[in-house]
C-alpha cells in the first residue's frame, strides 16, 4: 500500500502554504503527485436572489466578478509558481497522463463553483485529501472537510494553523474499536508502516488497555507495525481533551483518529470529540469516516 496521489484544495485565505506544506511532508515519503486545486466562485452565484435588478446591473456584477476571479487566479497561480520554485518541486502540466514514479511531481488545476461541490463531484480517484483546519467561527473550510470524509470517503489530512516539514515519526491512533476509527487506521497503512514508532491510545481500565486494544495490535503486527498502548483517564471531562493531552505527553506528531458525525435535518453535524479535536490540535490529523 502507498499513497501515490494526493489532492490539496487551496484558496486566498493565507492557509496554502500549510495545506501544501502537510502535503509534501507527507507526499515526499511515497513520491506522491500533488493535484493542487483552486476553486473561483461563479459569476452567476454572485447576483443576490430576491432582489430585482436591471439587466444592466446583473451585467456590471458578471462582468466586476469575473475580473475579480481573474485576478484572484492569477494572483494564485502566481503564489503556487513562486512556491514550487522556493522548493524546487517538479511541476506537470494539469492534463498529463504520465508522471514521475521516483520523484514527487505537482500539478496546478483550477475550477469553478463551490469548493465543496467540487470536491463531491470531481475528486474521484485520490488516495488523500489535504485540507486545513476549519474555522468554526467563520465556517470556513467546514463543508470542503465535511465533503471529503463524509461524501467522497477518502482519507483526510488536516493542516494546523502552523507549517509542517515534517511528520510521521510518532504516530498515536485515538482508538474506541468504532468501525469509523477501524477505517482510519486501514487508510493509514502507509504512514503506519513508515513510523518511526505508533502509539495505541486507549481508554484506562482494569487491565491497562490490553483487552481494548487487541485487536488493532494484532492487526497492525499482521502488517509488520509494532505498536506501544497508551492509556488515558477518562475521568469526569472531555475525552477529546484526554486524547490530546496524552498526545502532547508521548511527543506524538500526527493523530490517527476516526470522525464521527450524525445528521440533524438537511445539516451534517461534527461529533463532539471530533469537533475538539479539530479545533483543538495542533499537530496535523488523519481522519475517515
Amino acid at each position: 500500500m502507498t499513497i501515490k496521489s494526493i489532492v490539496a484544495p487551496v484558496r486566498g485565505d493565507g492557509k496554502g502554504e500549510w495545506v501544501l506544506g502537510l502535503a509534501l511532508a507527507i507526499g515526499g515519503k511515497f513520491n506522491s503527485h500533488i493535484d493542487v486545486l483552486h476553486v473561483h466562485a461563479n459569476a452567476q452565484d454572485m447576483i443576490p436572489h430576491g432582489v430585482p435588478l436591471t439587466t444592466a446591473f446583473k451585467s456590471t456584477i458578471l462582468e466586476a466578478a469575473g475580473v475579480a476571479a481573474k485576478q484572484e487566479e492569477e494572483r494564485l497561480s502566481k503564489l503556487f509558481d513562486d512556491y514550487c520554485k522556493i522548493h524546487n518541486l517538479e511541476v506537470v502540466p494539469a492534463e498529463a497522463e504520465d508522471f514521475p514514479a521516483d520523484r514527487l511531481s505537482i500539478s496546478w488545476h483550477e475550477a469553478e463553483g463551490k469548493q465543496a461541490n467540487v470536491i463531491r463531484n470531481e475528486v474521484r480517484f485520490a488516495d488523500m485529501i489535504v485540507v486545513p483546519k476549519p474555522d468554526r467561527a467563520s465556517a470556513l473550510g467546514m463543508n470542503t472537510l465535511q465533503a471529503a470524509l463524509f461524501d467522497v470517503r477518502k482519507l483526510t489530512a488536516i493542516a494546523p494553523h502552523r507549517e509542517i516539514k515534517e511528520t510521521c515519526r510518532h504516530v498515536a491512533i485515538a482508538w474506541n474499536g468504532g468501525s469509523e476509527a477501524a477505517r482510519a487506521v486501514n487508510w493509514s497503512l502507509p504512514m503506519l508502516a513508515l513510523a518511526e514508532k505508533v502509539s495505541v491510545l486507549v481508554a484506562n481500565d482494569k487491565d491497562g488497555g490490553v483487552t481494548r486494544s487487541k485487536s488493532i495490535r494484532r492487526y497492525l503486527r499482521l502488517h509488520g507495525i509494532e505498536s506501544e498502548i497508551q492509556t488515558f483517564e477518562r475521568g469526569g471531562g472531555e475525552v477529546a481533551a484526554s486524547i490530546l493531552a496524552r498526545v502532547s505527553e508521548i511527543g506524538g506528531d500526527m493523530l490517527v483518529m476516526g470522525a464521527f458525525g450524525s445528521q440533524k435535518r438537511s445539516d451534517l453535524v461534527l461529533g463532539g470529540v471530533t469537533q475538539y479535536v479539530l479545533e483543538k490540535a495542533d499537530i496535523p490529523l488523519l481522519m475517515a469516516h
